[in-house]
């Protein structure tokens, strides 16, 4: 019998530049770089992943440059939105005139299902959102990057709510609630809030009813799937036994290294995958210099001389940099 689903574990999406991608989440968003690797199913593709301080579980933003990748469209049946934990409703306020002074693209903070939140844009026009923990409860939020340039006060401590954008609203539902153990514990017009272990702002997923839009198309500016957070091995294997009782068509176990995962659609362009907390990111590499050298995991360390030659050089060394905390005025 499965424990059940812990939160969320990370978001992996696509962009159209590895190089702006790690300049935009390090010096806008102030999230830290804990590993620079390559995508292990297509070995000339960049794998950023950028986290909290440690690099804990739920708390991290990865992304995929596919060479030669068009731009994604967005529309109904993708994971629209990504959203990030920030400690208070003063933090949106920092947030708000940090993004105006750096010139990113946001509609403003407002409040749905008793959360404060902030929508902005990347360069790609990748959708996310900053949520609030005010008065938060549930899983436990990540720590803010100690070097990094946000002040820890304001920082992102993990990630918040993704959104799904469906146009299946009841088949969607059945399989949050039946399949994956959610409970749906709001509504509000066309979107639905479902929770899962521990709840709050780790813990949820925002489902949007959507059947006016053209699906949506994947490519850069777009999510590639979302992972969820399971406790180990033995649960991971009850998971691959469960979805296969549910008859849902999986990879199967997959060994990423950093953790251990198991990958099934679930709906229309709806990529899941059930995640391990462990092993972590820092067995291959010591707490200063995370991200800052090309990580290979051990099945992929003979190829490195050809990997090296296949992927440009990023220089992601801040190890040796001094960033100063940001305040606003």
């Amino acid at each position: 019998m499965v424990e059940g689903i812990r939160g969320l574990h990370h978001v992996t999406a696509i962009t159209s530049s590895a190089e702006k991608n790690y300049e935009f989440f390090t010096y806008v968003l102030g999230m830290r770089l804990i590993k620079k690797t390559v995508n292990q199913d297509d070995i000339q593709t960049y794998h950023l992943f950028f986290a909290d301080d440690e690099g804990n579980a739920g708390t991290d933003m990865t992304f995929f440059d596919f060479p030669g990748i068009p731009k994604g469209t967005h529309g109904t049946n993708e994971i629209a939105r990504t959203s990030f934990r920030v400690p208070s409703d003063e933090a949106l306020a920092y947030w708000e005139k940090r993004f105006d002074r750096k010139d990113v693209k946001h509609q403003g903070i407002y409040e749905r299902f008793g959360k404060k939140r902030l929508p902005f844009v990347d360069f790609d026009e990748q959708q996310y959102e900053l949520v609030s923990d005010e008065n938060n409860e549930g899983v436990p939020a990540g720590k803010p990057w100690k070097s990094g340039p946000v002040p820890d006060e304001y920082a992102i401590t993990g990630l918040g709510p993704i959104y799904v954008r469906i146009d299946n609203i009841d088949y969607f539902k059945e399989m949050m609630e039946r399949v994956l153990m959610f409970k749906e514990i709001g509504h509000d017009g066309s979107f639905h809030l479902f929770e899962v272990g521990e709840g709050g702002n780790g813990a949820q997923v925002i489902v949007e009813y959507n059947a006016v839009l053209p699906p949506a198309r994947q490519g850069y500016g777009t999510v590639h799937h979302s992972a969820f957070r399971v406790k180990d091995r033995e649960e991971l294997d009850a998971w691959i036994q469960r979805m296969a009782d549910f008859r849902f068509r999986t990879s199967g176990y997959v060994n990423r290294h950093y953790f251990e995962s198991l990958y099934s659609q679930v709906a229309p362009q709806i990529l899941f995958e059930f995640a391990t907390d462990g092993p972590g990111f820092m067995g291959d590499e010591p707490y200063e210099t995370l991200g800052e050298n090309l990580a290979l995991p051990p099945m992929l360390e003979p190829q490195r001389e050809q990997i090296e030659a296949s992927v440009r050089p990023i220089d992601t060394v801040r190890s040796t940099k001094t960033f100063e905390k940001e305040y606003n005025d």
